[in-house]
């Protein structure tokens, strides 16, 4: 007897045709593609005839149908919330495309709905699994790099992008398309509540009215400063990720390499003190001591093999086999928290 998950997946775009159909083929012996839904008939008809399943144009069908047993929310940014509550009243298990909510209190619904009908709501967070961002976890975890202070987190290009992605009114800008990752990656780097947001957004090569390069940067209660700079407006990238620790850094340019430059762990550094007194004229300011340094390039290759379709698995697991979820439903409302943070502390710049 099969023991696939029957998914339907709502919205057929962008996410949903173009990410969610394609991440599940992956996993056909976990998933079975069931029903869809979405405004558009034609988009329904091309899902019918791909996959052999059920499609509705109206979501109350879809909701009523008893061969959809997860729901797959890849509707726009605005609608997510509200989409996933129905759901779950429907008895759905659900799947949620970030950002869970546009609003922090519309979160807060979400929180209420979770305790209500709890195991049933799952957040899609799934560039946790990005190949890098997991391997640059175990260096700093390795403290190969010492304790780390500041880390960069960049998403630069170039578009002139007019899809509604690009109009505040459809709950487009790079804050809720980006932001949402990068955001969460934050969190995860500063391990602590958050003490600070400042922010600027811009509208540089988009021609729609929403941002589409912003500057935001988190301090953490650890001490730690996350800056993160997403943007389509930058035709010459930054690194992906540069993280400074306090016996060396690293540097991602394309999630594919990371370079490292750290003191030899070897060297045992001796204890030194500032001196007030003026140096001698035949030395150099500073202190002329030698420090042995590595440098290395390794690939990106976790410890475990990783990707950002991987969420499925974990999706599969907390389901079928009551596996603690890796995303949890109050660290997606953190992010959002944040992102409102950002909204309300900024003004926006045409």
């Amino acid at each position: 007897m099969s023991n696939k998950i029957k998914v339907g997946i709502a919205g057929i775009g962008r996410a949903g045709w173009g990410m969610h159909c394609g991440e599940l083929k992956n996993y056909e012996d976990l998933f079975e593609i069931t029903a869809a839904c979405d405004e558009l008939p034609d988009r329904v008809e091309k899902m019918k005839e791909k996959y052999n399943c059920a499609g509705y144009t109206d979501y109350e069908d879809f909701l009523a149908d008893p061969e959809v047993e997860l729901v797959s929310i890849a509707v726009r940014s605005p609608e997510h919330t509200d989409f996933a509550i129905k759901a779950l009243e429907a008895g759905k298990y659900v799947f949620v495309e970030k950002p869970i909510a546009l609003k922090y209190a519309d979160a807060r619904r979400l929180i209420e709905a979770d305790k209500k009908y709890p195991g049933k709501l799952y957040c899609r967070h799934n560039r946790r699994f990005e190949p890098a961002f997991q391997h640059i976890r175990e260096i700093i975890a390795s403290g190969v790099i010492g304790d780390v202070y500041e880390i960069k987190l960049c998403r630069h290009g170039y578009q002139r992008r007019a899809d509604w992605q690009t109009i505040i009114s459809s709950g487009g800008g790079q804050l809720n398309n980006w932001g949402p990752h990068l955001i969460d990656h934050a969190l995860r780097f500063i391990q602590s509540p958050v003490k600070g947001v400042w922010s600027n957004l811009k509208k540089i090569a988009a021609v729609g009215d929403a941002e589409d390069h912003l500057k935001i940067i988190i301090t953490g209660e650890s001490g730690i400063i996350v800056d993160i700079e997403i943007s389509g407006g930058v035709a010459l990238p930054s690194p992906v990720y540069a993280i400074y620790g306090t016996k060396g850094s690293l540097i991602c340019e394309d999630e594919q390499d990371i370079k490292l430059k750290y003191i030899d762990p070897k060297q045992k550094l001796p204890e030194i003190s500032a001196c007030p007194d003026s140096p001698p004229l035949t030395e150099s300011f500073g202190n002329s001591e030698p420090i042995k340094w590595r440098r290395k390039t390794i690939m990106v290759e976790p410890a475990a093999a990783c990707d950002t379709f991987h969420i499925w698995k974990h999706l599969y697991e907390a389901i079928r086999n009551n596996v603690p979820f890796p995303v949890t439903l109050a660290e997606a409302a953190e992010v959002v928290r944040v992102t409102e943070m950002v909204k309300s502390g900024t003004e926006f710049e045409a």
